[in-house]
């Protein structure tokens, strides 16, 4: 994210390069740097003629260079901007030799998505001297959250840990699709509110009582009635609360536990650094680890993989979702 900042700052301050190669994972920085060289660099008057969108699909390397090499019309430079530049992969080490004299006049963007190119071969060594390499990597699920706050703080807004629990349980490290529903709560909240689990539940449509972070909570306490109140709920709105996802989500959670059994330092603090979770959550697994030893950690661990492999539909087709559930919650608090 800083990385981010840096880049749309120089950008600003007309601190140009030629060539911007924008590639990774994660495709929401990728847009959001293009989008911003696409918007700003040229004035509007300068657009018509100066400013084109490829994509590539539909041109070769040949003819992005030509484009390239052309002298703006009436600017100081032009903008040409390749998106979805990833199927031209197994032809782009033949941007090399433009790359190695880039025109100077000419801004060239590359969203080069889900990708990236080989940092071992030429094309990635001459990019790195003459033009900007950015690597958009994907951002690991206890990251999320943290990038929510982060996100939300320079636009006056702020949000409860559950509610940011509850949003990448719901929505996973797509960063498009959680920032979406973050704007869309920004209007409307007016500036300076909280983002609470109560707004996400009215406006997002996740319910505040009856997910993923919740069942987990009440395993982790024990607490059989609420986790059997949860489970009944995911059995009746199955397509809002996929299996493999609460199977995937409590086997790292007990594998958490298990990681917290062997720690020596038991104090908040580093519990929260060696899980990497967010400190407000750490109450839960000291619970969880006086209800669960270790051994018994280790078993649900076990019984989770068992389940990770039927929620898939190996062995258990004929088997309802719900009553798969109801077997994985009595098997793990029994």
């Amino acid at each position: 994210m800083d990385e981010v900042k840096q880049l749309v700052t120089d950008i600003k301050n007309k601190n140009l390069k030629p060539i911007y190669f924008l590639m990774g994972e994660e495709p929401y920085y990728i847009d959001k740097i293009s989008d911003f060289i696409e918007d700003n660099v040229l004035l509007e008057e300068e657009k018509g003629f100066n400013q084109m969108v490829l994509y590539g699909r539909d041109v070769s390397i040949d003819d992005i260079v030509g484009n390239a090499k052309r002298y703006p019309m009436m600017a100081e430079r032009q903008v040409v901007i390749v998106k979805e530049a990833q199927d031209l992969s197994r032809t782009i080490e033949k941007l090399v030799s433009y790359a190695e004299n880039p025109q100077p006049t000419t801004v060239l963007v590359f969203n080069y998505k889900y990708k990236k190119i080989d940092k071992r071969k030429a094309l990635y060594k001459t990019l790195k001297k003459t033009g900007i390499v950015y690597e958009s990597k994907k951002l690991y699920e206890n990251q999320v959250a943290d990038w929510i706050r982060r996100v939300l703080s320079p636009k006056k807004y702020t949000i409860s840990p559950k509610a940011a629990q509850m949003l990448v349980e719901f929505l996973g490290t797509d960063l498009s699709k959680i920032n979406n529903e973050l704007e869309k709560l920004q209007i409307i909240l007016p500036s300076g509110s909280q983002i609470t689990p109560e707004v996400i539940e009215e406006n997002i449509g996740i319910s505040k009582d009856f997910n993923n972070f919740e069942l987990r909570k009440a395993i982790g306490e024990k607490n059989a009635v609420k986790a059997h109140q949860i489970i009944n709920y995911f059995a009746e709105n199955p397509k809002d609360n996929p299996m493999v996802v609460t199977v995937s989500l409590l086997f790292n959670f007990f594998s958490q536990l298990l990681h917290f059994h062997g720690l020596k330092d038991k104090s908040p603090r580093s519990v929260a650094s060696a899980l990497k979770v967010n400190p407000y959550f750490v109450n839960e697994y000291i619970t969880a680890a006086r209800n669960y030893p270790m051994r018994n950690v280790s078993t649900i661990v076990s019984v989770l993989r068992e389940f990770d492999v039927k929620s898939k539909g190996v062995g258990s087709n004929a088997v309802p979702q719900g009553d798969l559930l109801k077997e994985l919650l009595f098997r793990i608090l029994s």
